[in-house]
């Protein structure tokens, strides 16, 4: 850890930045080229969803990519802004259909009720259909703030992560393993698809806001791919070991759904274990991406792992 750097500090800054950024875009405005703005109970339940609640981990990866590059050339903090305010929408999107009776059928999130169990499930689903769909609208705005090129990248990029080969496709695979036995490469591969994707993709998003040599880009995607396992590692940990209020959802819901989990799988001792060692790949990359400012990244990394603790 750089003895220095003040992840605390940091993050509150650009937490601040996220939120205010988040209230301001998901609101029934009318947006532009249209004649009229968005249904205000539609637009209740969204901001529901996404606003005042969770760590914003995705967000915080976004900007401090972005800011590891942007210290080597061509910084462009619209876009990482815009970036990270739609990967978070993403994220709210998937839970918030994760949550609903077809799928986990949970009542908690966040520390409050599921959007299903407040709004119906009618409007829950259709809420996440409207944060997604906004997404997709904020990496493309209109004003020229970012370029048409890296507009498109950000928009593969995100699709991508999201899609049938990403967190849509790794969530098809956990709801049809409920009660079967998994190897350990099944399970890596169902949770780097369901909750490595989207983290993975929040880093390079942010470095493509920027001008990302070929060495820092490779870095910068092996130290994703080590945090998006390590989280998801570290999420069947808590799931056993901490309470509902802790977690703000129910905990011990993957051992009564009889879902394959880390812990399940190779006990928590080997778990807490592997998680440490995801760390320290995640760590390793980081150096090997010759980008000198990379102190919010490193202590995203350890807060990822060792919040179990």
């Amino acid at each position: 850890m750089h003895a220095n750097f003040d992840l605390g500090s940091w993050s509150s800054v650009r937490l601040l930045q996220v939120e205010h950024a988040l209230e301001r875009w998901v609101t029934a405005d009318t947006p532009q080229g249209l004649d009229h703005g968005a249904p205000a109970a539609l637009v209740e339940a969204m901001r529901y969803a996404v606003l005042d609640g969770g760590k914003r981990l995705r967000p915080l990866l976004v900007l401090a990519a972005h800011e590891a590059v942007a210290a080597c050339a061509a910084p462009n903090p619209e876009a990482a802004l815009r970036a990270a305010c739609a990967v978070e929408l993403i994220h709210a999107y998937s839970l918030v259909h994760d949550d609903m009776p077809c799928m986990d059928n949970d009542v908690l999130r966040r520390g409050k009720p599921t959007v299903h169990v407040q709004f119906g499930q009618a409007s829950a689903l259709l809420a996440g259909d409207a944060l997604q769909a906004l997404a997709f609208e904020l990496l493309t705005p209109l004003d020229g703030s970012v370029p048409a090129a890296t507009q498109a990248r950000l928009c593969a990029l995100l699709a991508r992560a999201a899609g049938s080969a990403g967190m849509a496709g790794g969530q098809a695979i956990d709801l049809a393993s409920v009660g079967m036995p998994l190897s350990e490469r099944q399970l890596r591969e169902m949770h780097e698809l369901k909750t490595g994707a989207l983290l993975q993709s929040s880093v390079i998003m942010g470095a493509h806001c920027g001008a990302p040599t070929s060495t820092a880009l490779a870095g910068l995607q092996q130290y994703g791919a080590a945090i998006g396992l390590a989280f998801q590692v570290v999420d069947d940990i808590l799931d056993v070991t901490a309470d509902s209020v802790t977690l703000g959802k129910t905990a011990g819901k993957d051992a009564h759904n009889d879902k394959p989990t880390y812990v399940s799988l190779l006990g928590l001792q080997a778990s807490q274990a592997y998680a440490q060692e995801l760390l320290t790949q995640a760590l390793e990359a980081l150096r090997s991406s010759g980008l000198p400012n990379t102190q919010a990244l490193h202590a995203l990394a350890d807060m990822v792992v060792n919040r179990a603790h």
